[in-house]
Parts: structure tokens; C-alpha cells; sequence
């Protein structure tokens, strides 16, 4: 069966994204070899589940950056990775190389799970994330810790009703500033 592997960005005091959404303390200047560590995961993966809200900035977003030579050939791993973006206002997708997700939430992530290939990466906002959490079904966390601590804000791990368990498989510091830890599943 195929993993789900969630990459978040997180402040070191646990939130994605301040009260209303604010990312601007988020670490961009990435150096090579977080760079080389993203390729490599994304390299493990042939399709991208989402929800609706980011994905009608996620996907644009990546469709322009095909024109920027630095980014273009990752640009074209986003654009062209098979999707699914789960939504319960749209009926059609708008998107090249995606396909909506409208029935029941677990049963959709179980069934992509349980096709061929490889495995699966998770981009979300706060609420399409914690979904995904509170019903079990992430193998794996990709934690990118940023360097900063924003008091307040959105927080992936606020909607589980009991402990989570997870096994930590590594931690590394990328001269950036972001540690990037990998934690197992160990719930089933």
C-alpha cells in the first residue's frame, strides 16, 4: 500500500500559519541541500492530494514558475504529479492533472492509497491537514521547523482526540535555518 507523506512548514512553536493566515515568517532562502532533500522526497511520490483552498493558489503558482529557468524542472514535477484536491464546492476541476475529491473524506485518501505506484505527499492548509491527522491516515511527517516562533496562530495537531504516536526516524539541520524532522506513524 501506498504512504501518505505529509511536508509542513511549522514555526518552532507548532503553527502553519499565523490567526489570519500569515506565512511571512516562513524560511525561503533554502540552501542545496534542503533543496536536494525536497527533490528526493518528491522524487518518492506520483501524486499530490490537497484541498480546494490551497490548491487554487498552489497550482497556478506552480504553472507560472515553469517559465522561470531556476525552477522550472521542480515547477514541472508540481504541475504535471497527478492530483487530487478534496472539495465540497466544486463540481468540476479547473486544473490540468487533477481529479476532485467529493465523497466521503476517508474513504477517498484510502482508495488513492490503495492504487499502484508510488507513494503519496500531502499539501494542505491548517484544516485539510488536520482532517488527514485526526482520521489517522499520514504514514509519514515531514516536518520543516522553522526558525522562528510566531506566539499565536493556525496548528495542525489542535483537532485530535487522542495521544498521537509517532516515531521519530530523523532530524536534520540545513544551514537555512530549518531542521526538517521525520517522524513515523506508529497509529494503525
Amino acid at each position: 500500500m501506498k504512504k501518505v507523506k505529509l511536508q509542513m512548514q511549522l514555526s518552532v512553536d507548532g503553527f502553519v500559519a499565523g490567526p489570519n493566515g500569515e506565512m511571512d515568517w516562513l524560511t525561503w532562502n533554502w540552501d542545496d541541500e534542503l533543496k536536494n532533500y525536497v527533490g528526493e522526497l518528491t522524487a518518492s511520490i506520483d501524486t499530490i492530494i490537497m484541498g480546494r483552498k490551497l490548491a487554487e493558489g498552489f497550482i497556478p503558482v506552480w504553472k507560472e514558475r515553469l517559465a522561470d529557468p531556476q525552477m522550472a524542472e521542480f515547477a514541472r514535477t508540481m504541475v504535471e504529479t497527478p492530483k487530487h484536491v478534496f472539495t465540497k464546492t466544486l463540481d468540476d476541476s479547473p486544473w490540468e492533472f487533477t481529479e476532485l475529491a467529493t465523497g466521503d473524506f476517508a474513504e477517498e485518501v484510502n482508495k488513492i492509497k490503495s492504487g499502484e505506484g508510488k507513494d503519496i505527499i500531502v499539501y494542505g492548509g491548517a484544516g485539510f491537514v488536520s482532517s488527514l491527522i485526526k482520521h489517522n491516515l499520514i504514514d509519514e511527517y515531514h516536518l520543516f521547523i522553522n526558525p522562528e516562533a510566531i506566539g499565536k496562530g493556525m496548528a495542525i495537531f489542535s483537532s485530535i482526540e487522542d495521544r498521537l504516536s509517532l516515531t521519530l526516524e530523523e532530524a536534520r539541520q540545513f544551514d537555512c535555518g530549518v531542521t526538517v524532522l521525520r517522524y513515523r506513524s506508529t497509529q494503525k
